[in-house]
């Protein structure tokens, strides 16, 4: 509330507890809240109104009526005045909805700490109300000023105060190390992802058995589709929709014109703010995707102009660039949008970056062709291939080609839909995480068991049925305890890798080999006669079993074995691997 607000309220005050002093009238003090003026500023007409009206006046009618037109004035501008540094600041105004608000109405503000100024784009979030969203990465004291083609809604100003973070709260993620990814306070992140595109479509018992269930699955990234499909196993229609409708006009599968794109459902989006904070609140990074190919016209979204595009990219990311765990994704299988070219989603991609202050994490998944990640916008790459982690080697052509932090979002799903991506075992997704952090990637699971009484994971949520989570916990265990890996010779030991704690990790996917002779690459320079710790890692049944030694290094032509070419005894089984750590 402003300092005006609060002398409007202490008027209030002063007329209830004596009405017949010098305030005159009840238009006279109507005139005062919503004019922010006082008594030497009311027109004559109203000043020197006859007085004992007031006494006149039925006193409950009278209450309701000046207390309506008080608040009215008063809470012309509410903010918090205390924001958590990475914490979200909103301001609402109160203006009119003449017109299209949507399309009509232009606000921004501008924060200033010091030296520092930021810029965000406001937006209308619909009973005459508009926001201002700020997510502040600087303690201190913050000032904002807004400007807008409204007068109600421009040079308000008003000031808030970051504090520090809370032990829990460690901010947006950005890339680290070129090939990696930490909080903004530093802390690393080790993205273990899953999909599920329709999260914010079905009904709320489903959505918050999704949530219990997350709250105990190891999953750190969630990929959700921001549009609603009409895919196999996905046909229901959505509680909510991000357009509203033209009134009148049937929900047909060959008409688009049934929506109104420059005007959008503001409850669609309150709902999904609310799911956003709730996977915050867990700790996983919302993955959001802002368009998809599965919908063949039946909703239109997928056929919308890039005028409409753009209008709809700048309403979603001035509603949700302050909230720290969103990533934007351009879209889920761009390609297969064939109505788009390479033009219009450069125009996206461009426009999402230019309007979003917090600069989020940003990555364009694919079908078939790969999108233009060398652009400089683009921060990470998310990839759809299913046959990079089957086999030593082909993650880290792709990883080294961009030199970007790679995201395999696809690699194929456990289940037992008949479709090839959708038909995987749990050894065989287990196996291609792996092969993914071997090389420092990382992968994102998806779940696709349907039958008559449940719809696949990876569509709407609610429980997980596979046998891949526990192992993919147990490995985003090892990486939280090693740091990411890096493979050491690209051209010749594929299968070796060097953490940052310098550890290594030898990992033998489907070979089910009985006995390992100890050998690393000689480009690892571990000296000779160094004592080195083997633990046989059985990533199936997610045990660490000590390998009986000593191991003593000895470095020979192309790899550094041991004194004495010890060997290390295997159970004989697929997908084993070993940690080496040096002993000091």
């Amino acid at each position: 509330m402003t300092l005006r607000g609060f002398e409007k309220l202490r008027f209030l005050y002063r007329f209830f507890a004596n009405p017949e002093r010098t305030y005159g009238s009840p238009e006279t003090f109507i005139y005062i809240c919503l004019k922010g003026t006082d008594s030497s500023e009311c027109p004559p007409a109203l000043l020197f109104h006859n007085p004992k009206r007031v006494c006149c006046m039925n006193l409950k009618k009278r209450s309701i009526v000046l207390l309506i037109a008080c608040l009215a004035g008063a809470f012309s501008l509410s903010a918090q005045s205390v924001v958590e540094q990475w914490g979200r600041f909103e301001a609402t105004l109160k203006g009119t909805r003449t017109g299209n608000p949507f399309l009509d109405t232009r606000l921004k503000a501008t924060f200033t700490n010091g030296d520092t100024r930021v810029t965000v784009t406001g937006f209308y979030d619909g009973r005459s109300e508009y926001k201002i969203r700020f997510m502040p990465e600087k303690t201190g004291t913050w000032t904002y000023t807004t400007r807008s083609n409204m007068k109600a809604l421009d040079a308000q100003t008003g000031t808030f105060t970051c504090v520090a973070a809370k032990s829990d709260n460690h901010g947006p993620v950005r890339v680290h190390n070129t090939y990696d990814f930490a909080y903004a306070d530093g802390k690393p992140y080790y993205p273990f992802g899953t999909t599920m595109y329709a999260f914010v479509h079905p009904d709320s018992l489903r959505e918050e058995q999704t949530l219990k269930t997350l709250a105990s699955a190891p999953f750190n990234k969630i990929r959700i589709c921001l549009f609603p499909k009409t895919y196999d196993y996905n046909n229901d229609e959505p509680r909510y929709y991000p357009f509203q409708k033209i009134e009148g006009v049937p929900l047909e599968s060959d008409s688009v014109a049934v929506w109104d794109f420059s005007r959008f459902d503001t409850g669609f989006f309150r709902h999904l703010e609310r799911r956003i904070d709730d996977l915050d609140r867990l700790g996983i990074e919302c993955d959001l995707i802002l368009f998809h190919p599965y919908d063949a016209g039946y909703f239109g979204f997928d056929r919308m102009s890039r005028e409409a595009d753009l209008h709809y990219v700048k309403y979603v990311v001035a509603r949700l660039a302050s909230f720290k765990n969103v990533w934007w994704s351009l879209a889920n299988e761009y390609d297969f949008l064939r109505g788009k070219t390479m033009e219009d989603w450069i125009a996206v991609l461009e426009t999402v970056a230019e309007n979003d202050p917090s600069n989020h994490l940003l990555s364009c998944h694919n079908g078939k062709i790969y999108f233009e990640n060398h652009h400089p916008l683009i921060t990470h790459l998310s990839i759809q291939n299913e046959w990079v982690g089957r086999d030593f080697g082909r993650v880290s052509l792709i990883k080294d080609s961009y030199r970007k932090p790679l995201v395999l979002d696809e690699i194929c799903y456990e289940g037992n839909f008949p479709a090839r991506w959708g038909s995987l075992t749990g050894e065989e997704l287990t196996s291609r995480f792996w092969q993914c952090c071997l090389v420092g990637a990382y992968a994102t699971h998806g779940e696709t068991f349907t039958n008559d009484d449940h719809i696949a994971w990876t569509e709407k949520g609610a429980i997980l049925r596979g046998t891949s989570p526990a192992r993919i916990a147990f490995l985003r265990r090892l990486i939280e305890r090693t740091g990411p890996f890096r493979v050491i010779d690209n051209w010749n030991y594929m299968d070796t890798a060097v953490s940052e704690s310098g550890q290594y990790l030898v990992y033998l996917g489907n070979a089910a080999p009985e006995e390992w002779e100890f050998s690393v690459p000689n480009r690892s320079r571990i000296p000779d006669g160094t004592r080195v710790k083997v633990e046989v890692i059985d990533t199936w049944n997610m045990t660490v079993t000590p390998a009986e030694g000593p191991f003593i290094t000895k470095a020979k032509q192309y790899v550094i074995g041991t004194e004495n070419n010890k060997k290390v005894k295997l159970p004989g089984r697929p997908y084993m691997a070993l940690l080496l750590t040096v002993e000091k």
